[in-house]
């Protein structure tokens, strides 16, 4: 089981989802470095060292322990054409017993926005989610002004479920985030974003 794991890989019609390699340092800091502004808006501060071979060695090491033992999902999300990383997209905080669930976080590249890569991603994940890794519930949290994010979950079919006061700390800041969910055996149907 563990081997398989360590091979996962997710293909949809346009994208390959692996996880990360140390082969992938040089595009992932391109893509992350020429993306820095339209990123940094919506995520956590980079530390200094946030684009350095060693920084991006432990997130390949992370990525691996976590998947082994079932903690996240961690994958890069390629072109199938041209093999071109676009971005990262990640299941993370997976809880087993009662609760069968995890949280969803993503990135694309600047140059990649908008194209409808992110949506093939994220229904790939959750269907991988919903029916090999037997979760009920997957989580997904944005900032309110984050109409881009906020779309493509519901296009994907997550549910608006209210607001989390000051929830993560974006770009230096506590920020309100609000809250999807996307359930296996949803019967809610359409809910009102606030």
């Amino acid at each position: 089981m563990l081997g398989r794991r360590r091979k996962l890989r997710l293909v949809s019609e346009r994208l390959v989802l692996r996880l990360p390699s140390h082969g992938d340092f040089r595009a992932w800091a391109h893509l992350r470095q020429e993306s820095a502004d339209f990123l940094q808006p919506w995520e956590p501060s980079w530390s200094e060292a946030h684009l350095t071979r060693k920084s991006f060695t432990n997130r390949v090491y992370w990525a691996q322990r976590s998947l082994a033992q079932d903690m996240a999902v961690p994958l890069f999300l390629f072109d199938r054409q041209t093999d071109s990383l676009l971005g990262a997209i990640t299941l993370d905080n997976i809880r087993r017993g009662p609760a069968q669930s995890a949280t969803l976080g993503y990135w694309v590249g600047a140059r990649y926005a908008r194209q409808g890569y992110m949506g093939e991603a994220i229904r790939a994940v959750v269907h991988h989610a919903f029916h090999e890794m037997d979760l009920s519930r997957i989580e997904a949290a944005c900032l309110p002004e984050n109409a881009a994010s906020r779309g493509v979950l519901e296009k994907c079919g997550f549910k608006y479920e209210g607001v989390a006061q000051s929830y993560l700390q974006i770009n230096g800041r506590w920020r309100n985030h609000v809250l999807y969910a996307n359930l296996r055996g949803d019967r809610r149907g359409k809910t009102q974003a606030g």
